[in-house]
């Protein structure tokens, strides 16, 4: 059993690496939270219960033995913790690929927000797996 995170900003790339892994993995990102009905409706107040929710998908896979591909912009290390928290229970070491590649932002994302984003990237979370 495994778990990988994909991370990375916007228009990275996570997706199609994420997607490219599919037939090994079983793939989760928040954004697929926000797909009702075949239409992308991101709602910022249910930001919170969106990653929840990802996190609850990734214990349901691991417990069932699946390995989960996970996708997201984990930009800082408190984001990354509680999938490194779940797969500690699993006595699993996570596998993060960085994504840093400019393919265009599909959510339209505004640049001030993708400014800030960039700001806040944590690139050395070593300390991750020193817990």
């Amino acid at each position: 059993m495994k778990l990988i995170l994909v991370r990375g900003l916007p228009g990275s790339g996570k997706s199609t690496i994420a997607m490219n892994l599919i037939g090994w993995y079983w793939h989760l990102e928040t954004d697929q939270f926000w797909m009702k009905d075949g239409e992308y409706k991101w709602d910022a107040s249910k930001l919170g219960e969106a990653h929840e929710w990802c996190q609850s998908e990734t214990r349901k896979l691991l417990t069932r033995g699946f390995s989960p591909v996970v996708s997201n912009t984990f930009t800082t290390k408190k984001e990354l913790k509680p999938y490194f928290d779940i797969a500690k229970e699993f006595d699993v070491v996570p596998q993060v690929i960085l994504c840093q590649a400019q393919y265009g932002n599909i959510h339209n994302v505004p640049d001030e927000t993708l400014k800030k984003m960039k700001a806040r990237f944590e690139y050395d979370i070593s300390e991750l797996y020193n817990v």
